[in-house]
């Protein structure tokens, strides 16, 4: 199946992810105005025991906000937002990782279906994110994607996918989806509900569990 690429997803009832962007460019700012003065008091001194600096720009320029914001944001949005009390703060839950997931589908009579497995995947950033689905028989991909932060711990994860099966499941169509998953209170499992239309009108439960 072609590789789709991460997407933006929204967070409910965590902290504003707009506001992350000033707060870093303060502390860029920050960050910057400490290493110049500290580049200059370092050229003064050289200067003063005879070392003859030619453009001290050369040396300062490097150190600018624009670039310090850009290494702050990618270490934030790739690692610092993970770490447990910042995480808290933020509500803004973890979920990446692998997930063990069984399904149970649901006939139209609400009598039990057929059960089913599969290895759910989610890469995940600050800004991005990808919930890969893979049975046996096809594979699903998130198109958009939702995260709720729940007051009591854990989170409500909501998202369409697109599901493509194998080239050796000809009897099976490609389809549109919908699954709404709630993690438990230290994202070690969840449970919910999934849904499927344009191609295949099927829908049932799931659990996860991470591996």
């Amino acid at each position: 199946m072609r590789a789709t690429p991460d997407h933006e997803y929204a967070v409910h009832g965590g902290f504003n992810r707009s506001r992350i962007g000033q707060v870093l460019a303060v502390i860029a700012a920050a960050i910057s105005a400490m290493l110049i003065g500290a580049a200059l008091a370092s050229i003064q001194w050289l200067e003063s025991i005879g070392w003859k600096s030619g453009d001290s720009q050369i040396l300062i320029w490097p150190i600018g906000v624009t670039l310090i914001y850009l290494i702050l944001y990618w270490l934030f949005s790739q690692y610092m937002w993970r770490w447990s009390p910042l995480a808290t703060f933020l509500k803004v839950s973890n979920l990446a990782g692998t997930w063990r997931c069984n399904g149970q589908t649901i006939n139209a009579d609400k009598s039990l279906g057929y059960q089913w497995t599969a290895e759910v995947t989610i890469i995940q950033n600050w800004d991005r994110i990808r919930v890969r689905l893979k049975t046996p028989q096809s594979g699903s991909t998130s198109q958009t994607a939702s995260i709720i932060a729940d007051p009591e711990g854990g989170c409500t994860l909501i998202y369409n996918y697109k599901n493509d099966p194998n080239l050796a499941e000809p009897e099976l169509q490609p389809h549109q989806g919908f699954a709404c998953l709630r993690f438990a209170p230290g994202l070690k499992s969840a449970e919910g509900e999934y849904f499927n239309g344009q191609g295949r009108f099927t829908f049932g439960t799931m659990t996860l569990d991470r591996t």
